[in-house]
């Protein structure tokens, strides 16, 4: 039977909104979390850049590798073949039946639950194993109740809740998710400082004499106003007050990041990378 506010606008609108709202949220906190293990390696802070909430959305897009991007699919169409009767209800029925008789959950609780106790110890890249195992045990725990519960329902007394199982599912995936756009933003960084030479090239004007050790100055005479010039510099990011500039064969371990204000006194052009 059709609910008489399924066909509402308004009523749709509402869920449309409210799905958008979490997703924009989640995006926005994820792409904060990577951004800032990104330019962390660089020593500085996203919320410092002059960052506002679409460059944080954008930096989540980050996070769509194709590890991801396979597994999301692999869940949607699990979504969609759970709706399905027939084979399919057979077959989670006996998963259920499985699940129960063999405690297979509370495996994956326990061993989620070792690995958080040796996380400390766990590779960067291997961090979320801990939270996903859990977080993977509590949802069968949940799945494996289900029939259990339809029963107690029907016989009148009161369902066990689920929602605790499946709100802490949620936080652990979330958690997995932060650990994941954290690992990925320091990774990602390496990765970009080994290439600094293909970063945009910097050219600094300057009144004063500025000290950039590893940087070519040249001097263009007393009667330029912008007396000194600077070349062999790359650009990393451009903040709303400077920009944070680098020397050709820069070692993020050793060397300084240069910061040349937006100021009159300096004049700063941008070429293409080698």
């Amino acid at each position: 039977m059709t609910s008489p506010r399924s066909n509402d606008p308004a009523a749709l609108v509402k869920v449309v909104v409210g799905h958008a709202s979490v997703i924009a949220a989640l995006m926005f906190y994820l792409g904060a979390v990577y951004l800032s293990s990104f330019y962390g390696y660089f020593h500085l802070s996203p919320w410092n850049l002059g960052f506002g909430f679409s460059e944080f959305v954008t930096g989540s897009m980050s996070l769509l590798t194709l590890p991801v991007l396979v597994t999301g699919s692999v869940l949607l169409l699990a979504a969609e073949l759970v709706r399905l009767p027939g084979p399919v209800a057979v077959g989670l029925s006996a998963m259920r039946a499985a699940v129960a008789r063999w405690h297979l959950h509370l495996l994956l609780v326990v061993t989620g639950l070792i690995l958080i106790l040796l996380w400390a110890r766990l590779p960067p890249y291997y961090g979320w194993t801990a939270p996903v195992t859990l977080a993977v045990g509590l949802l069968l725990g949940h799945a494996a109740a289900g029939p259990a519960d339809d029963k107690r329902t029907r016989s009148g007394s009161a369902p066990r809740p689920g929602g605790v199982p499946l709100l802490g599912a949620g936080l652990l995936l979330l958690w997995a998710a932060t650990l994941g756009a954290s690992y990925l933003g320091a990774h990602n960084a390496q990765e970009h400082a080994h290439h600094v030479g293909q970063w945009t090239g910097v050219v600094v004007l300057s009144e004063q004499r500025l000290s950039l050790n590893g940087v070519h100055e040249e001097d263009l005479g007393a009667g330029r106003r912008h007396r000194y010039r600077y070349t062999g510099l790359r650009r990393l990011v451009e903040g709303p007050d400077a920009y944070y500039v680098v020397p050709i064969g820069w070692n993020g371990g050793i060397d300084p990041l240069y910061v040349i204000p937006k100021t009159a006194g300096t004049w700063v052009g941008l070429t293409r990378g080698s």
